[in-house]
């Protein structure tokens, strides 16, 4: 007997939506991708690997004078300019080019296992039904037994400081620039501000960061985001805490940022980074009775399900957790629970996050961000049950050998059981230090086996290890 199979219609080839309709293709589903922008979406050609490259970029200037505090310098006599200067030009062009690289490889896959992509836009008439308007301006109708809406995000936009993609800038649009900004005025505080304000100042620019709260990444670790803000102003840039920016305006021959006491901030460009908004409108979502929250993302449950029967969302439309990783999780679980494969409910203990800041910022463990850890296991304000411990890098032996003075790995576990219940790493790399922490979180282990794991030493995983050990509780304590 023949198997009915399947179909499945994506709308956006982001993480959430190329990954599930690779899984779809793979468990015999027809797959169709909707998609405007190019596949890989935001994430692949305008946000996650554009900025990361930017930042590794970045890292590369200033390196002749990183070289002589280890002491190597220049041969006597040479007759070598030490200055490294970054031509934006060039620079921009490489990063475009690896990211439309990365969006073609993707296409290729999805078109070697048999998925369609479309490029257009769509809309559901119904809970089954998507309206496609391609690029050429054809239009078809697709019948589907799953539609997975993944649109992702876009800047948010603010009347009092709209960008114009010349002088003022969301992070969509600093890939056009020309030149290095002489004074750039960076209005948010949050991961996309950071990341970006430590790039630029990294690439020549002097920096503003324009944050309206107490501290920079203030939805972070407490301790990661004093020592972050603490090496911000040790290279140069001026932090603005407590100054929230009432508008944003072009003048002459630049910008000036107006706070609301009424002092004002000039420089030559300005970057907005005030967050993201879910682009869901236009969709036909109501129509097809998809519920939305208040701030206009769509509301689903742990298996990417909408209110509407056949309907699943994923990724930053969803407002569940705003990372390339969740989305993709989000559209396999969609997919496989959709076409009756074997499906776990999304589990978001194990998941961790990284701020590509220098040091990086990598955390799992949701509800830990806390006030500063002590040196001996103590309790997490606001998080009963729960002990921490912060181990300085600087006490590590390879980070001495790699001249880090910045950064440690802290550590948290539940009382009694010693269960790991999250971790937070700032040092190099964190974005892969963090993963055995998130393997010991996910998969429940205690203190004192992650702390019996042999480590390679010197490696800076060993202080993952020896923060281990330091949370041993013995029956005396």
């Amino acid at each position: 007997m023949t198997e009915r199979q399947t179909s499945v219609v994506v709308l956006g080839g982001g993480p959430g939506g190329y990954e599930a309709a690779l899984v779809a293709a793979a468990i015999g589903g027809s797959v169709t991708v909707v998609d405007r922008d190019g596949v890989g979406g935001a994430a692949v050609l305008t946000d996650c690997v554009p900025s990361k490259a930017l930042i590794s970029t970045a890292a590369y200037v200033g390196q002749v004078e990183e070289a002589s505090k280890r002491g190597v310098h220049l041969a006597e006599g040479a007759d070598v300019d030490t200055t490294l200067e970054p031509e934006l030009v060039e620079v921009n062009e490489r990063i475009l080019g690896l990211a439309h690289a990365q969006s073609h490889d993707i296409r290729e896959r999805l078109e070697t296992v048999g998925v369609t992509v479309l490029d257009g836009t769509g809309r559901l008439t119904d809970a089954s039904t998507v309206e496609v308007t391609l690029a050429s301006g054809e239009t078809r109708t697709l019948t589907a037994d799953m539609i997975l809406v993944a649109t992702g995000s876009t800047p948010r936009v603010l009347d009092t400081m709209r960008p114009d993609g010349e002088r003022i800038l969301t992070w969509k649009q600093i890939w056009d620039l020309q030149e290095v900004p002489e004074r750039l005025v960076v209005v948010g505080s949050g991961v996309t501000g950071a990341e970006l304000a430590q790039a630029y100042l990294g690439l020549g620019s002097e920096v503003v960061l324009v944050s309206s709260r107490d501290r920079v990444l203030p939805g972070e670790d407490a301790d990661a985001a004093e020592l972050i803000e603490n090496v911000f102003r040790a290279q140069g840039m001026e932090v603005l805490n407590r100054s929230r920016a009432a508008s944003v305006e072009r003048t002459e021959d630049g910008i000036v940022c107006t706070l609301q006491d009424g002092r004002t901030v000039t420089g030559s460009h300005a970057l907005i980074a005030v967050g993201s908004v879910p682009q869901t409108e236009g969709l036909g979502l109501a129509e097809a009775g998809v519920e939305l929250s208040e701030s206009g993302h769509i509301v689903v449950d742990r298996v990417s399900r909408t209110t509407a029967r056949g309907v699943y969302a994923a990724g930053d439309c969803t407002g569940v957790l705003p990372l390339a990783s969740v989305a993709a999780m989000q559209g396999r679980i969609a997919v496989a629970h959709a076409l009756g494969d074997a499906v776990a409910p999304l589990q978001i203990r194990g998941i961790s996050a990284n701020i590509f800041t220098e040091p990086e910022i990598a955390t799992v463990g949701t509800g830990l961000a806390s006030p500063a850890a002590k040196e001996k296991g103590s309790p997490v304000e606001g998080e009963p049950g729960i002990r921490q411990i912060l181990m300085p890098l600087a006490t590590n032996p390879r980070a001495k050998m790699d001249n880090l003075s910045e950064g440690f790995v802290k550590l948290f576990a539940r009382e009694g059981s010693n269960v790991l219940k999250g971790g937070v790493v700032v040092a190099p790399r964190a974005s892969e230090l963090i993963f055995p922490i998130a393997l010991a979180v996910q998969q429940r282990l205690t203190v004192d086996q992650v702390a019996a794991t042999i480590t390679v030493y010197p490696s800076l995983s060993g202080s993952i290890t020896e923060a281990a050990r330091r949370l041993h509780v013995t029956v005396e304590d």
